[in-house]
């Protein structure tokens, strides 16, 4: 089959050189019945092609262009060696002939009103950009249009909103900086506690409360300091109001005394005093199952006393007032539940013995004594220092007068002075021997281990701070022999070696 000229040329095709005899008619096609068309120049035209509606394309030189292809908008490019315009490059506004399996339709079968239809799922060629030059004496073709961008409106506070044909501009935004991976949470302290009485009836003690020869102890070596408080009320009761109102000063403040066991007395005295707090719920959830087992080994009823907690990086707890048992926040979550419980066991038996009652009860009653005291020492100070001034003789008769009141005191009051003088270490005394007995509550509970590891682990506190001042240079100052008569908790080895017994036997 021939191509068809392409009929957007001007100029026509080169025409091929006559036949050898001029006027003589054509042999025909091979196998066709019909003559086949005159020569260029004939007017007489030719016949179509057999089973086509449409005639056959004219040979090269006809006047009549030949029909573009079906589906397309340009004719394909004429024949090699035309003058006409050459084949545009692939993805030009003209398609050029399209190869084989492209999803171009291709030109129609002879007889075929419609091109077949392309392979399933053929893709297109990809174009030339911005389509291929012409050459001369083509038809122009002008580049398709770019795409417009689409149309975005901005979105303004008030007012009319325009239109804009291009994307508003974006400032560049800083790349969100890597999330900082959170700190594995702390896994909580070992509950390996033996809970002997759980959901089980406990055997509840007689006596919930009761005071040991410690607690008679700490009463009898403040009775000096009562007497000293008491003289000290009455004198600015008396003298200041009346003999009458003086009086009920001082019954008021005897009776002062029984707030000890007031309870909303006691959480004041811990919260403003002692700086405890009522625990968060997750540091009840963990305390009281711990202190139900303490309380029913002893057969205490748990609810007579008051937890309350203290935030501290230390490892301690305390007996308060008459119901409150405080414990630090280091205590509560870092140490296993056995050793808190040892703790706790260690406190109890602070109230069951009575110590923290009165304890505080003679510190109260002994309070006006100390401010007396107290304000004594500063007169006396200001008065040296007064004098250091002056001269060296002034000095030397305040000094005199100091000691000959001390003296008069001890002569004319040798019952009050001396206790006085002797009542802290006395109390220091009796303070040691109750965290014995505290520790011996603890170990009958069957505690005496866990509150072994405890004791090891403060002297292990001790020994680390000894090594860093060693480390450093430095030697820490041991107390001297009237310091040590002053501490109030026996050292370490002491208390260790009083639990002995208990460890022995397993217990």
């Amino acid at each position: 089959m021939s191509y068809p000229p392409d009929p957007a040329a001007q100029e026509p095709g080169p025409v091929y050189p006559d036949p050898p005899h001029p006027g003589t008619p054509a042999p025909p096609y091979p196998g066709s019945a019909v003559p086949a068309p005159p020569y260029p120049g004939s007017a007489v035209p030719s016949p179509p092609y057999p089973g086509s509606a449409a005639s056959a394309p004219p040979y090269p030189g006809s006047a009549v262009p030949a029909p573009p292809y079906p589906g397309s908008a340009a004719p394909p490019p004429p024949y090699p060696g035309s003058a006409a315009s050459a084949p545009p490059y692939p993805g030009s506004a003209v398609p050029a002939p399209p190869y084989p399996g492209s999803a171009v339709p291709a030109p129609p079968y002879p007889g075929s009103a419609a091109p077949p239809p392309p392979y399933p799922e053929t893709p297109a060629p990809p174009s030339y950009p911005g389509g291929a030059p012409q050459y001369p004496g083509a038809a122009p073709s002008y580049p398709a249009a770019p795409p417009a961008h689409p149309e975005v409106t901005p979105t303004y506070p008030s007012g009319p909103q325009p239109t804009a044909t291009a994307p508003p501009y974006v400032p560049p935004q800083t790349p969100p900086a890597a999330p900082t991976p959170a700190a594995p949470p702390e896994a909580p302290a070992p509950d390996d506690l033996d809970y002997r009485h759980a959901g089980s009836r406990i055997h509840v003690a007689a006596h919930q409360r009761g005071a040991d020869a410690t607690a008679i102890g700490q009463l009898a070596v403040q009775v000096p300091g009562f007497l000293v408080s008491l003289a000290v009320v009455a004198s600015f009761a008396v003298g200041i109001l009346g003999t009458a109102m003086g009086w009920l000063v001082i019954l008021a403040w005897l009776a002062s005394g029984a707030l000890v066991f007031h309870r909303p007395t006691e959480l004041a005295f811990a919260r403003h005093v002692m700086k405890l707090r009522a625990p968060l719920a997750e540091e009840r959830a963990r305390l009281e199952p711990v202190w139900r087992e303490v309380t029913a080994r002893a057969g205490i009823e748990a609810h007579t006393y008051e937890l309350m907690v203290e935030n501290s990086t230390d490892l301690n707890a305390v007996a308060a007032a008459g119901h409150v048992v405080g414990v630090t926040t280091y205590a509560l979550n870092e140490i296993p539940s056995s050793n808190l419980a040892a703790v706790l066991a260690h406190e109890l038996g602070h109230h069951t013995g009575g110590h923290a009652w009165t304890g505080l009860l003679g510190y109260w009653y002994s309070l006006p004594g100390r401010i007396a005291w107290a304000f004594m020492r500063g007169i006396a100070r200001i008065a040296i220092r007064v004098a250091s001034v002056f001269s060296l003789a002034a000095t030397g008769m305040v000094y005199l007068f100091i000691g000959m009141f001390v003296i008069g005191g001890f002569v004319a009051a040798w019952y009050i002075t001396v206790p006085l003088v002797a009542a802290p270490y006395l109390l220091a005394y009796v303070g040691r021997q109750g965290e014995l007995r505290a520790d011996r509550q603890a170990a009958d509970l069957g505690f005496a281990p866990h509150l072994a590891q405890v004791l090891h682990h403060f002297q292990a506190q001790e020994d680390a701070v000894k090594a860093q001042a060693a480390a450093q240079g430095r030697q820490l100052k041991e107390p001297g022999g009237l310091a040590k008569l002053l501490t109030t908790h026996p050292d370490n080895y002491t208390r260790l070696q009083a639990l002995e017994p208990y460890l022995q036997l397993g217990r």
